[in-house]
Order: C-alpha cells, then structure tokens, then sequence
C-alpha cells in the first residue's frame, strides 16, 4: 500500500467533493474541478476529509493509489487555495504585457508574440519582466507556464530568454577572443 495513498485529504470549509460513480468533482471558491479515477480505486468521503483506497491489493491498483490520492489532493487545494508559477523575462527589450485574458511578448523576434491564456487562468505583470500565473489546475497551469517558457527558451551563454522563476541557467564561457 501506497505511503501517499494512505494519508486522508482534508477538505477546508466550502469545499464541496462529489463522487459519481468514477467522477470526482470538487467545487470552491476558485472554481471547479473534476477528475476521472481508474478503475481499481474506491473514495470515501466522511466528514472533513477524503481517503482513497485500492479495491484490491494488485500491482496495477497499488500503482495508481498514490497518484490518485495526488490528483484528488491537488484538486482540493487548487479550488480553495490556487496555483500560482512565476515566469521571468531575461534579455535587452524583450518584455511582456497582459491585455485581457491574451499575453502580449516582445522576445526579440521581428514580430510580437501573442499568447492566448485558456480559461480559469490569469496572468499578472511586474515590471514587464516578471509575469506570474495564477490558476486552479495544477496540471494545466504547469502546461501553460512551459507552453509560454518554449516561446523563447534560455540559452546558455548570455541567459537571454524566459525561464521559470526558481530555475538556475548553466551558463557556458563561449569563445575565448586571441
């Protein structure tokens, strides 16, 4: 048994989980999520928190324990408390700027880029170079945020591009001058 799997989730007050045969949905103040669970795993909702079980002790259910415990505790935080990931912009002009729900790059290229945000996310701006994240979906902020990072990755030598705020750049010495 999954030493993951096996701790309850703790749902704050107005977290709402609904289990419909293999959906999970959970509904909070940041929106609503909903997941589909494999078969092999059964959820239990008693009052304040959600445990997940396997449905038998195989080795395709043991695997799965773990990860949909994950999922289900990543819905329930996402949906009361969010995600957040920041992104920062490193290079001479290159900048970004947020116009409604499309992102608007100058990343040295001889056109704008522009970024369309999906629904249920929201970006902010500091100083044109720092953009922040913000949504409920763990999953798809983390697709958003390296979707925006490949427009223009860093590269080594001078650390010009976009890169994620905790990431470290290996930088090279380039050519020697004689």
């Amino acid at each position: 048994m999954s030493r993951i799997g096996r701790l309850p989730i703790a749902t704050p007050s107005g977290v709402k989980v609904e289990i419909n045969g293999r959906t999970v949905k959970v509904q909070g103040s940041k929106g609503s999520l909903q997941e589909v669970i494999p078969e092999g795993i059964a959820l239990q909702i008693e009052s304040g928190s959600v445990t997940v079980t396997p449905a038998a002790n195989s080795g395709k259910n043991s695997a799965a324990h773990g990860l949909v415990r994950s999922l289900v505790a990543n819905m329930v935080k996402g949906v009361s408390e969010g995600f957040a990931r920041t992104l920062e912009i490193n290079g001479v002009g290159y900048r970004v700027a947020v116009q409604g729900s499309k992102l608007n790059f100058s990343l040295g290229y001889s056109h704008p880029v522009e970024y369309e945000l999906p629904k249920g996310m929201t970006a902010e701006v500091e100083k044109q170079t720092i953009l922040t994240l913000k949504g409920a979906d763990k999953a798809q902020l983390g697709f958003v945020a390296a979707r925006i990072r490949s427009l223009r990755g860093p590269e080594p030598y001078k650390g010009k591009g976009i890169k994620y705020a905790e990431e470290r750049i290996a930088r090279k010495a380039g050519k020697t001058g004689k």
